[in-house]
């Protein structure tokens, strides 16, 4: 199998960055997990070494916390490989209503959602340039493009995700580092799990087990993904503006992490 190099993935002991991770190993990249917790991380070693040896780096990291993200990563390619790719898939979200909602919370969410998603790519972006270019995945959120009940600290923060890719893919074009963010809707991981108020959950709604499940969203290479920067993918079904539209667990999304040369943005 051909080494195409090393993958962060940030939040990828669990949900959406663990099926991406499987996904990737299984194209040939080398994974280094980033998380929180040590029990997480032993978690995701115990799940994805048997899949390839030597394939897989896992390290303690704080998104929201730079000294955390810049430790972390520094070192990080010694007898591991080149960085080339980047996705970040931390993230938290609560369901809180609106005059419920404490600055505290707020300011929280958007430290680790917003500020950990610019922080880990700036600085593995820098890996990246040093190479001669790469690719990021932002993972934002329907909720970051319409607004949704419960949800201002997560909305604010991921439409700020959205924007920022948009200004990160402008800057980083020159350096041949291709940005692109993906806004799932609802998918069945232990983070919608914990948030999602079923009551409210309206007739016909399902969510998509993709990450949840071994058959991972997949990051194809079709022949117009190395011309695609500031793009952001919402997922068919899954991010319809109607809740109760059908989800689509099969569906490929036109990224890769494929480093090629840039075209036009369009």
């Amino acid at each position: 199998m051909t080494d195409r190099g090393v993958t962060i993935v940030t939040g990828g002991a669990s949900g959406i960055g663990l099926a991406t991770a499987r996904a990737l190993l299984a194209d040939g990249w080398k994974i280094m997990i980033a998380d929180l917790t040590h029990a997480g991380l032993e978690a995701a070693r115990a799940e994805l070494e048997p899949l390839r040896a030597n394939a897989t780096k896992y390290v303690l990291m704080d998104v929201a916390n730079e000294a955390s993200v810049i430790a972390g990563l520094d070192g990080c390619e010694d007898g591991f490989g080149p960085v080339r790719g980047l996705v970040n898939s931390a993230g938290i979200a609560r369901d809180v209503p609106f005059f419920d909602t404490s600055v505290e919370l707020f300011r929280k969410v958007l430290d680790i959602n917003l500020i950990g998603t610019f922080t880990v790519a700036r600085e593995a972006g820098k890996l990246m340039r040093a190479h001669g270019g790469g690719a990021i995945v932002n993972i934002a959120s329907i909720s970051g493009q319409r607004g949704n009940l419960g949800r201002s600290a997560y909305g604010a923060s991921k439409g700020g995700v959205i924007t920022l890719t948009q200004v990160m893919a402008c800057e980083l074009a020159p350096e041949n580092i291709r940005v692109n963010a993906i806004a799932p809707g609802p998918v069945e991981t232990p983070l919608v799990r914990a948030m999602q108020r079923k009551p409210t959950e309206p007739p016909g709604f399902r969510r998509s087990r993709s990450a949840a499940t071994r058959r991972p969203t997949k990051l194809p290479a079709p022949p117009c993904s190395c011309w695609t920067t500031a793009r952001r993918a919402s997922l068919p079904g899954m991010s319809s503006m109607s809740m109760a539209a059908s989800p689509r667990p099969d569906i490929c999304l036109p990224i890769s992490l494929k480093t090629q040369h840039f075209g036009t943005s369009v």
